[in-house]
């Protein structure tokens, strides 16, 4: 058999690297965007809904993404479209060809412009999730227990496995986040877990802390947050008063 024969790839085996290549595109997508429709992924990937419901309908026999159950009420009538997410499994079967791609990106920023500049981009990163979720945040009122159950809620959306629990001693709640989808690339550049921080104190305006971070080796991330007063932010204040006179 000649070189040119033995090089010439089967078109079966062509037609499954097409779709395993597709479907890859599609997990992408929703690992990137989710909760995600069909009808969205089609629009972006430029395919069929059609098409791309084949691939979502295989991703969750395998097990890479789940249906959405959004709490979020919907316009008009009818059922609302279903919105996938990716699972733990799905997250990892492409995070660390993502993870070494970010690591490095991070990492050249570091060095050709300087430690600031990676600490620029975990804080535009954290006032992005910041905008993301205020509205949710600010309508679950003004106890802070009420807002750290928002924010799990809306962290979970993105994909944080997030919760809200009591804890064990004082007047306190515990944000537990049993996934993190950059934990890779935030072992090696804390600047995330730092801005993340900062961002859950702006979005229920108290002082938190962080107990323990997937990132740096627990079993999951933890934010102590006291359910003190929330503290009034500077927009709310009359002109010209200061925080803590009249």
């Amino acid at each position: 058999m000649s070189a040119a024969a033995s090089s010439v790839v089967p078109p079966a085996q062509a037609v499954r690297e097409d779709v395993d290549s597709t479907r890859e595109r599609v997990l992408r997508l929703v690992v990137e965007d989710g909760p995600v429709s069909v009808v969205e992924l089609a629009a972006a990937l430029g395919l069929t809904a059609a098409g791309v419901r084949r691939h979502v309908a295989a991703l969750e026999v395998d097990g890479k993404i789940a249906a959405h159950r959004s709490v979020l009420p919907t316009a008009g009538r009818g059922r609302p479209a279903r919105r996938f997410v990716a699972t733990d499994r799905g997250q990892a079967s492409l995070s660390s060809a993502y993870s070494d791609l970010a690591a490095q990106a991070l990492e050249y920023l570091a060095a050709t412009v300087g430690p600031e500049a990676v600490s620029a981009f975990a804080a535009r990163r954290a006032a992005e999730l910041t905008d993301r979720h205020a509205a949710a945040v600010d309508a679950a009122g003004h106890d802070v227990a009420e807002r750290v159950g928002a924010l799990a809620e809306a962290l979970s959306q993105d994909g944080y496995a997030a919760s809200a629990r009591p804890a064990l001693r004082g007047a306190a709640v515990q944000l537990c986040q049993g996934h993190c989808p950059v934990q890779d690339v935030a072992s090696r550049f804390p600047q995330l877990c730092e801005a993340e921080t900062r961002a859950f104190s702006e979005l229920l305006g108290v002082h938190v802390q962080r107990l323990s971070t997937l990132a740096s080796g627990g079993h999951v991330c933890t934010t102590h947050i006291p359910t003190t007063p929330l503290v009034r932010a500077a927009s709310d204040r009359p002109a010209g008063t200061v925080e803590g006179t009249r």
